[in-house]
């Protein structure tokens, strides 16, 4: 009877070990490592990812072999205001394609299978992983049915601009997203030239300065 009690508290805290250590947060590592995770739905020959920086190309991964492809001058970004863009060139049928834009990534990405492939198709619907806040708006954790997205969005490129941070849960068999949990503004920007800038408020709240008395116009 005592071993009988034992197994069962020893499997109830390795039940709770599993369930702690599933819904344990990782950070994505990074855009271009997240790229290179892709598998895509449909069979293509080869396929290269490319990685635009100020008129020069890098390849960031060539899967199954060479692909021969003509440079892009536009391409897609899954950060916002990003300076580069990344393009997909892929093989099929022995003609060549290409991804410039987040629609065409997202139906070449196609079926989920991993949170790093959930997060590209969620950019086609404005959402990020914002790398300089990780910890709000750039990690995930995933249990045996789901992946728990914590992600980015651009919500105002007025003023004041912001980011706001979003917890999605994304079903790992059919890739739908289930729930959307608004998390609150994470960044709020102001410029000089906002006119609801708080700064520049106190500032036209001051006194304006008195003007000074004209003087008497000189008699010729």
């Amino acid at each position: 009877m005592m071993n009988t009690a034992t197994r069962s508290i020893a499997f109830i805290f390795l039940f709770l070990g599993i369930l702690g250590y599933s819904q344990k947060k990782k950070n994505f590592s990074g855009i271009p490592n997240i790229l290179q995770k892709i598998i895509p739905d449909n069979r293509v020959d080869s396929w290269v990812l490319v990685h635009n920086s100020y008129g020069k190309n890098q390849e960031i991964k060539i899967s199954d072999g060479k692909t021969d492809y003509t440079p892009q001058f536009s391409g897609f970004d899954l950060f916002p205001e990003e300076d580069s863009f990344y393009y997909i060139a892929y093989a099929e049928s022995g003609k060549v394609n290409y991804i410039t834009d987040l629609e065409g990534l997202r139906k070449f990405v196609g079926k989920i299978d991993s949170a790093e492939e959930a997060a590209i198709v969620l950019t086609a619907d404005g959402y990020m992983v914002d790398e300089e806040f990780k910890d709000v708006a750039g990690n995930y954790y995933e249990d045996a049915a789901h992946y728990y997205l914590d992600l980015g969005k651009l919500t105002s490129k007025e003023c004041p601009y912001q980011k706001t941070h979003y917890t999605l849960t994304v079903n790992k068999a059919s890739g739908a997203v289930s729930n959307v949990k608004e998390n609150g503004t994470y960044i709020e920007l102001y410029n000089k030239k906002c006119p609801n800038n708080p700064r520049l408020l106190k500032i036209q709240k001051k006194e304006e300065p008195k003007d000074e008395p004209k003087k008497p116009a000189k008699r010729k």
